[in-house]
């Protein structure tokens, strides 16, 4: 089907000539070609409008080739569907001048019917595979129910997001009523982006390490865990826990297809952690693209090394920063398309 079909081989468990390459975060902010249409688009426009969020997600593609395109798209418009005012400040980030606190907030948050309030982002699927014209697989993403909740609940991005911490801690009755609301939006909308032709989904628990194992458990792994029930016979399913190594035993137990790892743990105890079954994906420090381009092709081909070239997927330990060099992210990739085990 695909005329590149690594990444979806590397989800199954398959022998691989070499792993798969992407980066979270590929569709944007480094890119030249997306700087010009950011600086004619607000944010918002731009994930609203079919014909330019597809553009944005080719583009990487285009560029440089990887093996899998992701959605350009963003987490907070799930709340945005479910009744949540969401603004993107340039040079600040989420904005939600009406923070959840009070059981009516709570109560004021619907669970949407997605494929109404979140139909431009299916019409921007089916305009991005014309696009691909089946060069590579598309993957769909959305943000974990906690993750959701902590810009819903802090009203912005944070370094502890403690307002959202003391309303789970405090009101936990809330809290679990908010996120289920959250979970379920999350189900119907990533079961109708995999019917609008995403071929894999990943869920973003970007905020999860701020949680300790214990709470982690309860207000961030059951809720991701419900979705993986949910769409295990729809779609393969990655999920990515930032700062959430202490769980990954317990995510490769799931129904989950793929973890993603971040830079805080080796890939030696990523393995022995997930049991040495389940595809990982990661790991590199996004700042390492700061590094020369011959030093990145060294720190690649060493990670590929000791994940292992089977059951893994290259990627870095979170989004692309802002300001790599587009040499630096060609010898990322690059330093994959090489690699001779």
């Amino acid at each position: 089907m695909y005329k590149n079909d690594l990444y979806l081989r590397a989800l199954k468990g398959e022998t691989l000539e070499r792993p798969p390459v992407w980066m979270m975060r590929q569709a944007g902010r480094y890119l030249p070609e997306f700087i010009k249409i950011r600086e004619k688009y607000d944010f918002f426009t731009r994930c609203r409008t079919p014909e330019l969020a597809s553009e944005i997600t080719v583009q990487p593609i285009r560029r440089y080739g990887m093996d899998a395109a992701i959605l350009f798209s963003d987490i907070l418009v799930i709340p945005q569907a479910m009744n949540i005012e969401v603004e993107m400040k340039p040079n600040f980030g989420p904005w939600l001048p009406n923070p959840i606190r009070t059981q009516k907030d709570v109560d004021n948050v619907i669970v949407p019917d997605v494929t109404v309030e979140l139909d431009y982002v299916m019409q921007a699927i089916k305009a991005t595979k014309e696009l691909l014209n089946n060069e590579v697989p598309l993957i769909g993403f959305a943000g974990s129910p906690w993750t959701i909740l902590c810009y819903c609940v802090q009203g912005q991005g944070s370094k502890n997001f403690d307002k959202a911490k003391e309303f789970c801690f405090t009101q936990p009755i809330l809290a679990h009523t908010l996120l289920q609301k959250i979970t379920d939006t999350t189900i119907a909308y990533l079961k109708e982006k995999v019917k609008a032709g995403v071929d894999t989904v990943q869920i973003f628990d970007s905020w999860g390490g701020m949680l300790s194992p214990t709470d982690y458990q309860e207000f961030s792994w059951k809720y991701i865990n419900q979705i993986t029930e949910a769409l295990k016979d729809d779609a393969p399913v990655i999920a990515f826990g930032k700062g959430c190594w202490f769980a990954l035993e317990e995510m490769a137990k799931s129904n989950v297809s793929a973890l993603g790892v971040d830079w805080t743990i080796s890939p030696q105890m990523a393995r022995k952690f997930a049991g040495n079954k389940i595809t990982l994906q990661g790991n590199m420090d996004p700042s390492r693209l700061l590094s020369t381009p011959s030093e990145i092709k060294k720190i690649v081909t060493k990670m590929i090394n000791d994940f292992g070239k089977d059951k893994y997927i290259v990627n870095l330990g979170h989004g692309i920063l802002p300001n790599i060099p587009l040499d630096s992210a060609k010898a990322f990739i690059d330093a994959v398309k090489e690699y001779k085990a």
